[in-house]
């Protein structure tokens, strides 16, 4: 075998080379058909091959496709600034672009502290969040997060930031069920903000529906507006991490309409550029951007590709595809047709323990017992081998995190592209029971799923 001189995600596994795509299906070079049920990694929104999205490359492409922020400005980039504006509801009129959804959540917490200093606060230094999340792989972001595994090699570096249980409900700590739990994981937040000090804490970060560490956990409906009513009495910033929910991924444009709830603070990425260009965001209310407009006048963060036309081009395309097309308004019908059939599947199958999520964000956590709901050991690597069997029948899931502890538990998310059709859907749930029922009848055997 050719050596190869790239980095991947596992260095001794041998992985096929991509070719090209087309709508929910990838083809590798030798001319395997792949359903694109997880949209990457949650981000090839719109599907692959979209012609509207590449002409508007090859467009910007042929005017100039980098400048840097500080010497000029584009039209893509104030258009795509001014679109967000009126998407993102409220007053979320400030966008600043970067290129990934870890940059977008680390500019966020920078914008929280800043703010409180502008203000002439200069404890307030401290991001809260849930154990069971992820905010991104940088130092900043990772700090923030609450996914374990993804931590454990840079504790020593880390903050601990990671404070308080998610709303677990499948795994509730408290043993209840909402909302005869009066929310207590909600509460959870007032009591660490008690603990600590108001007066040392920025700002709450939350994805408002988990991905990676918790395969779409979603909250009971009362949750975040008890969570931002929290946050307000003590006067705290609102960080809502939609770098894999928003842009359509749920139905909305941000997932927190779905509650009602509109945060101070914004970070967006994944269906933002939709695997067509790097680019993400963070969108800053003009509540927090009043102290620095009136302060330094400077947002201190900031990349050499921050804002660069072509990919704001790319995302500026990419909203007009959404829109002129209705895709949003298609998801929940889709959402509901991909539950139903899913959940038929978790009474066939022993080691579907709960189907979660919002609109075509979808988790499955697998479990050895249905009745206790006793995780698979890490050692098992039990969502490996899901993902491994769906390959091999041509089709592509999405691993993540699942259990209290962060450590122990399996789960996948299915989200295919948000243009996916009814049909198409049908060959995913077929290609998925084929899956399953490999993993199964091997399970039965006692024998390894690799």
């Amino acid at each position: 075998m050719k050596r190869s001189y790239l980095i991947k995600p596992m260095l001794d596994e041998d992985y096929p080379i991509i070719d090209y795509g087309k709508g929910v299906y990838l083809y590798d070079v030798e001319g395997k058909e792949y359903l694109d049920a997880s949209s990457g990694a949650v981000t090839a929104n719109i599907g692959h091959g979209v012609k509207d999205i590449i002409e508007a490359m090859k467009k910007q492409a042929d005017k100039v496709s980098f400048v840097y922020r500080s010497q000029f400005t584009s039209e893509p980039a104030e258009q795509l600034a001014e679109s967000i504006a009126k998407l993102a509801g409220g007053d979320l009129n400030w966008s600043f672009f970067v290129n990934s959804g870890s940059e977008a959540t680390e500019t966020a917490m920078k914008v929280a502290i800043q703010h409180w200093q502008e203000k002439g606060i200069k404890t307030k230094n401290k991001i809260l969040s849930r154990w069971v999340s992820y905010h991104g792989i940088t130092l900043g972001a990772l700090s923030m997060s609450g996914h374990a595994s993804r931590r454990a090699r840079f504790v020593p570096l880390l903050e601990d930031f990671p404070t308080i249980h998610p709303p677990y409900c499948y795994r509730c700590p408290y043993n209840k069920k909402a909302p005869e739990c009066d929310y207590l994981c909600a509460k959870e937040l007032e009591t660490a903000i008690q603990r600590i000090g108001a007066e040392h804490i920025a700002a709450f970060i939350a994805e408002p529906v988990i991905g990676a560490a918790g395969a779409a956990i979603t909250p009971p409906p009362d949750y975040y507006k008890k969570i931002v009513d929290i946050c307000m009495r003590h006067n705290i910033l609102f960080i809502a991490d939609e770098v894999m929910t928003g842009f359509g991924r749920t139905g909305k444009m941000l997932s927190c309409e779905h509650w009602d709830v509109i945060p101070d603070i914004v970070a967006l990425g994944k269906g933002m550029g939709a695997g067509y260009a790097p680019i993400a965001a963070t969108l800053v209310s003009d509540r927090v951007m009043e102290s620095i407009l009136n302060g330094s006048k400077i947002v201190m963060s900031g990349h050499t590709l921050s804002a660069n036309p072509q990919s704001c081009a790319v995302s500026l395309a990419v909203i007009q595809y959404l829109e002129q097309n209705n895709i949003m308004k298609d998801v929940l019908v889709k959402s509901r047709y991909l539950f139903s059939g899913l959940r038929q599947l978790q009474q066939q199958f022993p080691f579907i323990g709960d189907v979660r999520g919002q609109g075509l964000l979808i988790g499955i956590e697998f479990v050895k017992n249905q009745n206790t709901k006793e995780p698979f050991l890490r050692i098992e690597a039990f969502t490996q081998k899901i993902i491994k069997a769906a390959a091999k029948n041509g089709l592509l899931l999405y691993p993540a995190g699942a259990g209290i502890d962060g450590i122990n538990g399996d789960s996948i998310i299915i989200s295919p592209p948000l243009t996916i059709s009814i049909e198409e859907i049908d060959r995913l749930l077929i290609k998925l029971a084929k899956t399953f029922q490999e993993i199964n009848e091997i399970s039965h055997k006692g024998g390894s799923a690799n």
